[in-house]
């Protein structure tokens, strides 16, 4: 079927996230190990895989919410998303929007903002592991990109944290944005509205992801040509 063959086609996309993520680990060394006990990783060798962390996450995002949307929007829904009162989990938090804003936020809000944004999906992705798996057709593929961005936003959450440490002199944020009723569980919703929360939370966490992987690259960039970063 037309499904059969998508599904076939796509796999090669699916595992390019593991083989990326396998060659450009985001520990201090080449083996496994947790990064939050790596402090001999140089500052600009860490913020390098830190941010091609971010881009891998971004990628992956940008996938998975283009297939949920091929297979369980219809499209005029696609359109009347941003009409319906659908609003994004992370509305509420203190993040730059204009470029203008962003260019006058210190070295340091950037990394926070980073971190708020992080730390705000790391529940609402691991509960949407759970509503994805009450769909008749959800394929395989897209359980497992989910799966592998909620689990590579753990990853990136503990690189940011160090990170901090290391550029700015401070100890870890004991904040945690995902506690503070950002993101409301809701019981049983119709089936239409589970597949349009689903959505808008895909299409919200990808804008966040941009923003995630937009402001490590300013952050290198301020690192190496601090005057010409626009």
């Amino acid at each position: 079927s037309f499904l059969d063959l998508m599904q076939c086609g796509v796999w090669a996309v699916l595992l390019w996230p593991y083989l990326l993520s396998v060659s450009i680990p985001l520990d201090c060394k080449e083996e496994q190990g947790s990064l939050s006990r790596c402090p001999s990783i140089s500052q600009e060798k860490l913020l390098d895989r830190v941010i091609q962390h971010a881009e891998l996450i971004y990628r992956v995002s940008e996938e998975s919410c283009s297939l949920f949307e091929e297979m369980f929007v219809p499209f005029p829904l696609r359109l009347q998303r941003n009409q319906a009162g659908y609003t994004c989990i992370t509305k509420a938090l203190p993040i730059p929007s204009s470029k203008s804003e962003i260019q006058q936020i210190s070295d340091k809000w950037l990394l926070h903002s980073v971190l708020m944004l992080v730390q705000s999906w790391i529940e609402p992705l691991a509960y949407l592991q759970t509503t994805l798996d009450r769909y008749d057709d959800a394929p395989e593929m897209l359980l497992n990109k989910t799966k592998w961005v909620s689990e590579k936003l753990i990853s990136l959450e503990q690189g940011v944290v160090v990170l901090i440490k290391k550029m700015l002199d401070e100890g870890m944020l004991t904040t945690t944005y995902s506690e503070q009723g950002l993101f409301q569980y809701e019981v049983q919703p119709e089936m239409l509205e589970s597949v349009m929360r689903d959505y808008t939370l895909l299409s919200c966490f990808k804008k966040d992801a941009h923003k995630m992987e937009t402001f490590l690259k300013l952050l290198k960039c301020r690192q190496t040509d601090k005057y010409n970063c626009a």
